[in-house]
């Protein structure tokens, strides 16, 4: 049975709760700009933490990492307060740790070039299917041969080394041409620009690190400064379903639980969604369908429920929608379609509530305790316990230096990987040829050969067979580096064993 108090939400002709052993079942928040989705976000961030839940939310706008501080009595709060009727209300803060791929506003956040695989790196990359193709080629080879690709200057070595030398690779791994080897290089310029770079490198993140809880048995907030990333749309929401993969791949199985072991709020969803590949999106529908029974919770935050593509929406069990706006017929027609998502209430007419909702006002239907999504509500949101706007630098300058996770991550460490291996490999091969030219004259001399004009075939294809010598060597005592089969999981990413 389970022992965790509802988690009231809002209130409406009646109080509306949200189960806990059913926010695994996943949900969406929608809404125009400005009309309460960050608060209803919040509230509902503030109550997982609350019961002992640790939260992951990105934030784009700069305004969630106050969740850490106790709220403050506004006129505002103060009428809502009095609206709902909540006699109890008391403001807090809640356990937060910050991040921040820049490592400038929070803990950096790190992988590497191996443990996201080619899939999501070719979605960042924006390649097309035949560049997509030779990068899972470049992937295979450094997979098979056991070459860590670490950083991004690991998977330019990798990239020049395979074309330079495609002719050995061509029979086994299939044709490898220069200019799409070129296309991929500037793939990686552009990312580098972006400042992707940083986001590849060691050490890289520990999953089970977004997973704690404080001494008081309340989970931690994971907090992603976004407001500099959310300007590379393809950086942020790769890596926001990378951070999804990595969820999925490492937790184990649990079933349905009391309540989910995290709760993952992917906001600016629509962004993940935008020209995704049909191949690719099958495999986020799969991840968002499967994550469940890792005990995780994923929440959608978007603009309008059409932002999201049918087969993933029929999954979100428990459904926000605050105002829409609907000013052209193709307006009109999303808030059709966003009524059309709610199970029907004869006492409402859906389409219309959704454009007369006041800021702070929602329709809600959360799964009632046998899963069925219960008829949709008109209902007032709860206000934060925590403060509302920004903290102050000083402030989250504490959150860093007093974390844990400060000494794991801030130091950023360069072991041997590709890069310095290929790198050894090229001085291998320069002086294996080098040795071969001077054996070439020595025998020459030693034959009195003296038409230097003529070129020497066999010369020649003794160095040749020298530098393959050199090239099936390096590979092989690469291959001893890991010295294991590698296992990529269902988005690509490396799976640890």
């Amino acid at each position: 049975m389970n022992d965790i108090a509802p988690i009231l939400f809002a209130s409406g002709k009646r109080q509306l709760h949200l189960l806990p052993d059913m926010a695994n079942r996943h949900g969406l928040i929608a809404g125009a700009t400005g009309t309460g989705k960050t608060i209803s976000l919040k509230v509902l961030a503030e109550s997982f933490s609350a019961i002992g839940v640790p939260v992951f939310l990105a934030d784009v706008k700069g305004d969630l990492a106050s969740i850490c501080t106790p709220g403050e009595l506004t006129p505002k709060i103060e009428e809502r307060i009095k609206n709902l009727n909540l006699s109890d209300f008391t403001f807090q803060g809640f356990p937060t740790a910050v991040w921040d791929i820049f490592g400038k506003l929070g803990h950096p956040v790190r992988t590497t070039i191996s443990d996201m695989g080619p899939l999501l790196l070719a979605r960042l990359l924006d390649l097309n299917e035949t560049q997509s193709g030779v990068l899972q080629m470049i992937f295979r080879i450094a997979d098979d041969k056991g070459t860590l690709l670490i950083d991004l200057k690991d998977l330019k070595a990798m990239l020049k080394y395979v074309g330079d030398n495609a002719a050995e690779f061509t029979t086994e791994y299939g044709n490898i041409s220069k200019p799409t080897i070129g296309a991929i290089q500037r793939g990686l310029l552009s990312i580098e620009e972006q400042g992707g770079d940083q986001f590849f490198g060691e050490p890289a993140m520990d999953i089970h690190d977004m997973i704690r809880f404080n001494e008081n048995g309340m989970g931690y907030v994971n907090v992603l400064a976004a407001e500099q990333l959310i300007n590379s749309p393809g950086l942020y929401s790769t890596f926001l379903l990378w951070l999804l993969s990595e969820l999925f791949e490492e937790l184990p199985e649990v079933g349905d639980l009391e309540r989910p072991k995290i709760v993952f709020f992917f906001d600016e969803a629509h962004l993940l969604f935008n020209d995704v590949p049909d191949a690719l999106l099958n495999k986020i529908e799969q991840v968002v369908r499967l994550v469940r029974s890792k005990g995780v919770g994923v929440y959608f935050i978007t603009q309008n429920p059409i932002d999201i593509p049918d087969t993933v929406l029929g999954q979100l069990g428990n459904k926000v929608q605050h105002a829409l706006r609907a000013f052209t017929p193709k307006e009109q027609a999303a808030i059709k379609a966003a009524a059309s998502t709610f199970r029907p209430n004869p006492e409402l007419t859906v389409a219309e509530a959704i454009l007369d909702l006041r800021v702070g006002e929602a329709l809600v239907s959360f799964l009632d305790k046998d899963g069925r999504p219960s008829i949709v509500e008109r209902a007032l949101v709860l206000p934060p316990r925590s403060r509302i706007g920004t903290i102050t630098p000083d402030d989250r300058a504490q959150l860093i230096s007093t974390s844990v996770m400060n000494r794991k991550y801030e130091a950023v460490t360069d072991r041997e990987s590709a890069y310095e291996m290929l790198q050894r490999h090229a001085e291998q091969r320069l002086s294996a040829s080098e040795a071969a030219a001077a054996a070439d004259e020595k025998a020459k001399r030693d034959a009195g050969y003296k038409t230097p004009n003529t070129p020497a075939k066999a010369s020649t294809r003794r160095r040749d067979t020298t530098m393959e010598k050199a090239t099936k060597s390096f590979m092989t005592s690469v291959g001893r580096q890991i010295g294991r089969e590698v296992v990529r999981g269902l988005l690509g990413s490396l799976m640890k064993k």
